[in-house]
């Protein structure tokens, strides 16, 4: 046999892109073990391939060739960032191309792409659109919890999309921040359960689809005590609003904001939570991405947490010093994964130029990318990252409908009943109020946008609004009249002949961040929703007040005028689950995961003395009667 000289078949090797040799890379060897995967292919590794890994950069600034001419390894969606056309169809097109341009590489690292499905994937107009982490903890029910997470991972994976930045498992203290929908409350135990319930389900919710499909990753956030920052603490401004506790400060004894705060991190450490986010807030002053006792010395090496650490959106940014310094401090801080959507190219340059002025280890620049690609090891992204098929035909199902529809159910908290509820059939009803007919309004944000949507029910397809779904569970036998204003002409309903039945429905506009944060005073009802109320009241025998919000609303006077106060929530696409329990089919199982408060006067945050905050509140957390 003809034998090539060995400085040929040297050459020949050199030469040979690195794919075509898979199969004699000991890291593309799936039998292997994970950790002698991330050695070997850390080995091989050049600095700037190391440090491209640790960049993360959002899909409006960054497209397939930038990302591979800085080997990134991460990439994000914004809310509200999109491909054209956003179907799954677009996604699965997107999606291929980063991982084409990816597997181009001289190593071939699939690239990790996170989103925000906070309440599933509800960047994807007709996917199914869970109640937001509020309603969900109202229903107490980690099993139905973990059926949404997995739900969540399916509908995402029919997408090639294998990374949620949820859940947020932050303890809050203070409604007034206007986060506090996308926690599961105020109690740390609960929020603990739930948050490992849905990370559970997220994670495990591709193993129906066989040993090739890819494991998707859940993100515990914010790392750590975002929900127990001090009001006025912040004075952030941008998108037009200024936060009044959103980015602000934890205060406080260490042991105690450890007590409440640390267990729901120890829980998804427990269910094998695989990314956390740092929280942009700081802690007694050291803002936590430049806070590596807790970051490391706490989430590292006493949780034993062996996953990749992201930073949030521009976060490195609000650090002291020149963004040379930001991006040293943050990364020996412990952040593996730089979120800087628009300046992915200046953190390259900032990170190089750390290692070879010493501010920034080597060693930790390997410890970060080792924490990177054991977590693309482990989920499969080598041998598997492309979409589920299988699991395209789920987007939006029926079947994943009917979970969000439960969640609904028996996510409603009955406040006040003399004797409004449950509605009959043949009753005439009327209902009132925008919230009654609008998809984006009972959807709150990270809905479509970071912000949501409202007046326009076209953008979830498949959906049902809540007087859809009193119509619908009504039946043919009740007469049910609405109008949002509430303008409705005598030959309807008038004090002299009055309905059975008036549903009046109000609560918050969309909004997320600190664009959501208020005052005490702005928790009350505004005046248009207290004439409304005003006005339907002499129209019905019975008044109920179904309010959709995100959090307690301050009701003045309303829980005099109401016969029945529901709290609904965000309900999400599944409006026909509220008229589900108002009409009696299902029955009101929901309990408080805030507190609610008495009046704005007297508002206490959960932290405050236990006396005093009683005294301030209307219902306690736990509240929700039966009937």
């Amino acid at each position: 046999m003809y034998r090539l000289p060995l400085r040929v078949l040297a050459a020949g090797i050199l030469s040979t892109p690195l794919l075509s040799l898979a199969a004699e890379l000991p890291y593309r060897d799936p039998a292997l073990p994970v950790e002698q995967r991330v050695s070997d292919l850390l080995s091989r590794m050049t600095l700037d391939e190391k440090l491209g890994q640790m960049l993360m950069g959002a899909r409006d600034w960054v497209g397939p060739e930038q990302m591979k001419k800085l080997n990134m390894g991460t990439l994000l969606s914004g809310g509200g960032s999109v491909p054209r056309p956003n179907t799954v169809n677009g996604w699965v097109a997107m999606m291929k191309g980063y991982q084409d341009a990816a597997r181009s590489t001289r190593l071939g690292i699939p690239v990790l792409y996170g989103i925000d499905s906070t309440h599933g994937f509800a960047h994807l107009p007709g996917a199914t659109v869970f109640p937001q982490l509020v309603g969900m903890a109202a229903t107490r029910d980690e099993a139905l919890v973990r059926r949404a997470g997995e739900i969540t991972a399916r509908e995402m994976s029919a997408a090639a999309l294998y990374w949620t930045f949820g859940p947020m498992v932050s303890v809050v203290d203070d409604i007034r921040w206007g986060r506090s929908y996308e926690a599961f409350g105020e109690n740390t135990e609960l929020v603990s359960r739930l948050g490992a319930a849905f990370t559970e389900g997220f994670q495990g919710g591709l193993k129906v689809y066989g040993p090739k499909a890819v494991r998707p990753i859940a993100t515990a956030k914010h790392f750590i005590g975002d929900g127990g920052v001090a009001f006025g603490s912040s004075d952030f401004a941008m998108a037009g609003g200024r936060s009044k506790l959103d980015r602000g400060d934890t205060r406080g004894d260490n042991a105690a904001l450890l007590a409440r705060h640390l267990p729901p991190y120890k829980a998804q450490v427990d269910a094998g939570v695989r990314s956390v986010m740092a929280s942009f807030s700081s802690w007694n002053g050291t803002p936590m991405h430049a806070n590596p006792h807790l970051l490391n010395d706490v989430l590292r090496k006493q949780l034993g947490f062996t996953g990749l650490i992201v930073s949030d959106w521009e976060a490195v940014q609000l650090l002291p010093g020149s963004f040379d310094t930001q991006v040293a401090t943050a990364t020996n801080a412990g952040i593996d994964v730089l979120m800087e959507p628009q300046k992915t190219a200046e953190v390259l340059a900032a990170l190089r130029k750390g290692v070879t002025d010493k501010l920034i280890p080597q060693q930790r620049i390997d410890q970060a990318v080792s924490n990177i690609l054991r977590v693309k090891f482990e989920m499969g992204l080598f041998e598997h990252a492309g979409p589920v098929e299988a699991a395209q035909a789920g987007v939006g199902s029926a079947e994943h409908r009917q979970v969000a529809r439960e969640l609904v159910r028996k996510s409603l908290v009955l406040l006040k009943n003399d004797a409004a509820l449950p509605l009959k059939r043949k009753q005439h009803i009327l209902v009132a109020g925008e919230h009654a007919d609008d998809l984006g309004l009972q959807s709150g944000g990270w809905t479509l946008e970071w912000q949501g949507f409202f007046d326009n029910n076209t953008r979830l397809p498949g959906a049902t609004t809540i007087i859809d779904g009193l119509s619908n569970v009504g039946g043919a036998s009740t007469k049910i009249d609405f109008d949002p204003n509430g303008q409705f002409a005598k030959k309807v309903a008038s004090a002299a002949s009055p309905a059975d039945v008036a549903i009046v429905a109000v609560g918050e506009r969309p909004y997320s961040e600190w664009l959501g944060d208020r005052s005490a005073a702005e928790l009350s009802l505004s005046a248009d929703d207290l004439a409304l109320i005003a006005r339907m009241r002499p129209l019905a025998r019975k008044l109920v007040l179904v309010l959709v919000s995100g959090r307690p609303l301050i009701l003045g006077d309303a829980l005099k005028k109401s016969d029945a106060v529901v709290a609904a929530w965000l309900p999400g696409s599944e409006g026909a689950g509220v008229a589900d329990v108002l009409f009696g089919d299902a029955p009101f199982t929901g309990k408080l995961p805030y507190a609610w408060p008495k009046d704005a006067a007297s508002f206490k945050a959960a932290s405050a003395p236990a006396d005093e905050r009683r005294a301030s509140l209307l219902f306690e957390v736990g509240y929700g009667l039966a009937k």
